[in-house]
């Protein structure tokens, strides 16, 4: 089904590289770090540290490493979609792209439901027993959230950024908070959690359910390189900004985890509000009720930065499937004021609403934030073994060409990076103990999954048969930089 690869028609003459160190930094983190994923971590107890331990070591290093040498190697536009085009074909690539921004239209709905119980635990009470229960509020608000999003990243990353560097911040407040408070907590002997816990004799029935949901939550280093048109001095921009960003991130999830195993008990954990709850357990037990507030409002900021984050990087993917005529044509223009892609960003807009619709179909609030975590995960997976295998065969080929790594590095971490994909693809098939009907949460992973891969291949086929044979350039524009 592969055909032969075209050249990606020219974008860096219509974007603006608007992206320093700083920025890519701040933007790793608030993708990164979705503090909203850490409850669905913690759920799986203290023997769910070693998993993030391992996922860190043999997934989120290699994906590092992965990201540096692919966007050296081949810069541009579109990352890892334009990484496996040059690498497996443009139906590969394609199909890749697909599964990346499919991911996020997912994941995005659950980011903004995680924002909307913010809201029902900061009111309390039988208000927040309303809420909870309110589906048209649960759709209402998101999709509100969403918009607001989409318009503020029509503007242009001269602006979005500033969402995103915010929503980091945020994160890294919140964060170092709940670490300190955890920190005392210890050091008082009153926390839930004791170091013997740890020891390997806990190895012992690990959570395998929560792996994929791990995966899920280290991705997001392809970032920088999807917008690598957008990016100031990229070759430079993206390494130090990988190395920074990347050791937060691994620092903020293995922190978080901890400080909510020490404030929250396993059973009591509630995987939507789950952050606040420890930050409101803690708090109080020092006589600092009042920080609750602020923090539910620096992590508002941080769910909104991560969501800016992601729909900006969704639609630069579909942005350059537009380019590439392998999607509608109009999804590659740019805006000719903000200098943004803003057809692909109002399309995904769109369906992302349709999504959140979807996902209460036959669910509670709770079972349908964790169906759209899993299949999330399902589809992210999908895109990253692409990633691995692009990488994989640059550290086996025998080309004598220079490399940023040295050849044994990017084998063990293409080799270590796929297994670790395919084993959190597998675990997103496997329910969460919160999941009361497993027979229709399987239906749906299979059906929804199923038939999103069948339309990539029916698009993929009906656009190929329309595309001209070599697709004319995006109109020149003057490079601008800020």
């Amino acid at each position: 089904m592969a055909t032969p690869s075209a050249p990606l028609a020219s974008t860096s003459t219509a974007l603006v590289r608007a992206l320093g160190v700083s920025d890519l930094t701040w933007l790793y983190l608030v993708a990164v770090v979705n503090l909203n994923v850490v409850p669905v971590i913690a759920v799986g107890g203290v023997r769910v540290m070693w998993l993030l331990a391992t996922a860190v070591l043999l997934f989120f290093v290699p994906q590092g490493i992965g990201v540096i040498e692919l966007a050296e190697h081949m810069p541009g536009e579109g990352g890892l979609y334009l990484w496996t085009k040059e690498s497996y074909g443009d139906f590969h690539g394609f199909l890749c792209g697909w599964c990346y921004w499919m991911t996020n239209m997912f994941f995005v709905p659950s980011l903004l439901f995680s924002a909307t119980g913010v809201t029902s635990y900061l009111l309390g009470g039988s208000a927040a027993a309303r809420i909870n229960d309110s589906r048209a509020l649960f759709f209402l608000l998101p999709v509100s959230l969403l918009w607001i999003t989409i318009f503020a990243n029509v503007r242009g990353l001269a602006v979005g950024k500033w969402v995103n560097n915010i929503g980091g911040i945020g994160a890294l407040v919140i964060g170092g908070a709940l670490m300190i408070m955890a920190a005392v907590v210890m050091a008082e002997h009153r926390g839930m959690l004791h170091l013997k816990d740890l020891t390997t004799g806990s190895l012992n029935g690990l959570p395998l359910f929560t792996f994929g949901v791990i995966s899920l939550a280290l991705v997001g280093m392809e970032l920088g390189p999807i917008m690598g048109d957008e990016v100031r001095d990229p070759r430079r921009t993206i390494p130090r900004s990988v190395l920074v960003g990347g050791t937060l991130c691994a620092l903020m999830y293995v922190g978080c985890t901890l400080a909510l195993l020490i404030a929250v008990p396993q059973s009591q954990m509630v995987v939507v509000q789950g952050l606040l709850q420890a930050v409101d357990t803690m708090s109080a037990s020092f006589g600092l009720g009042w920080i609750l507030l602020p923090l539910a409002a620096l992590m508002a900021a941080s769910i909104a930065g991560s969501a800016s984050a992601w729909v900006s990087g969704s639609a630069r993917i579909l942005f350059v499937c537009g380019l590439d005529r392998y999607l509608p044509k109009a999804l590659g223009k740019v805006h000719p004021r903000y200098h943004s892609p803003h057809v692909a960003l109002i399309m995904f807009g769109f369906l992302a609403t349709s999504i959140i619709a979807m996902s209460f179909v036959g669910a509670s609030v709770q079972e349908a934030y964790l169906t759209l975590v899993d299949l999330a995960v399902a589809l992210q997976m999908i895109s990253y073994m692409y990633l691995f295998l692009s990488l994989l065969k640059r550290a086996f080929s025998k080309s004598s060409e220079p490399r940023y790594f040295r050849r044994p590095v990017l084998q063990l971490a293409s080799v270590s990076g796929l297994a670790m994909a395919a084993l959190g693809f597998s675990m997103a098939f496997v329910p969460s103990h919160q999941i009361s009907s497993i027979g229709w949460f399987e239906v749906k992973m299979f059906l929804t999954l199923g038939f999103f891969l069948a339309l990539a291949s029916g698009l993929f086929v009906f656009y190929s048969r329309l595309r001209p044979a070599n697709p004319p350039d995006a109109a020149p524009l003057t490079v601008a930089v800020q």
